[in-house]
């Protein structure tokens, strides 16, 4: 993946991400305030807890951390897949933000 690749694919993900935040707070009392700098995405939830999206231009990763932990992500060609092992990145959103929230919230497709 070249580094115009990665960045075209990172932008697609962290704009999805705030998409999905906007409609879940316009479709449940999530009220989860999304932040953009840059390559950065940062959820703050009521609680207070946030949630940290990132990119890593010269890994070609996205970085996301959260109360359960760090977690790095390389597109695959079609999905961000954790390094580890640990799954899709829009899986492992899904279910940080829903414990953070304390609603069931769904931000991938």
């Amino acid at each position: 993946m070249t580094d115009l690749e990665f960045l075209a694919q990172a932008e697609k993900l962290l704009l999805a991400v705030e998409q999905a935040c906007d409609r879940i707070n316009d479709n449940t009392d999530a009220d989860i305030d999304s932040q953009r700098s840059g390559g950065m995405v940062t959820l703050t939830f009521p609680n207070r807890s946030q949630i940290v999206i990132n990119q890593q231009k010269p890994l070609h990763e996205i970085w996301l951390a959260t109360r359960s932990g760090g977690y790095h992500y390389r597109f695959d060609g079609h999905q961000w897949q954790c390094t580890k092992g640990s799954g899709e990145f829009f899986a492992r959103l899904d279910a940080d933000a829903s414990t953070q929230a304390g609603l069931a919230l769904r931000f991938g497709s």
